[in-house]
């Protein structure tokens, strides 16, 4: 993940919720502390997060309808679940994102 697709993701997240996210709240969801963990998102925002907290960014990132859900989470593509349910599958597991991040934001 770059710089700018952070951002993006930022923005992204923040249309899904309904309500701007901040560099605060971005650290919260990568579980960086405290002043410092803000003032790292805006750098990771020019530089790129490291790669831990790519790979948790990739997952909250499914929150949203703009991202894809990674494949070892798509279930529902699969032969034993009817083609008629699973948009609303895909849509109850992109609420259970939103709620996770939700309870990540406090």
């Amino acid at each position: 993940m770059t710089g700018p697709e952070l951002k993006q993701l930022r923005d992204d997240l923040s249309d899904t919720l309904g309500r701007k996210l901040t560099a605060s709240d971005m650290a919260r969801l990568c579980g960086l502390p405290g002043k410092d963990g803000a003032d790292t998102i805006r750098r990771w925002e020019v530089s790129g997060p490291t790669p831990s907290a790519t790979k948790v960014l990739r997952v909250l990132a499914m929150a949203s309808e703009r991202y894809p859900i990674l494949e070892k989470f798509d279930i529902f593509n699969r032969h034993d679940v009817r083609e008629e349910d699973r948009p609303a599958k895909r849509a109850a597991f992109r609420e259970q994102m939103r709620d996770e991040v939700r309870r990540r934001l406090g």
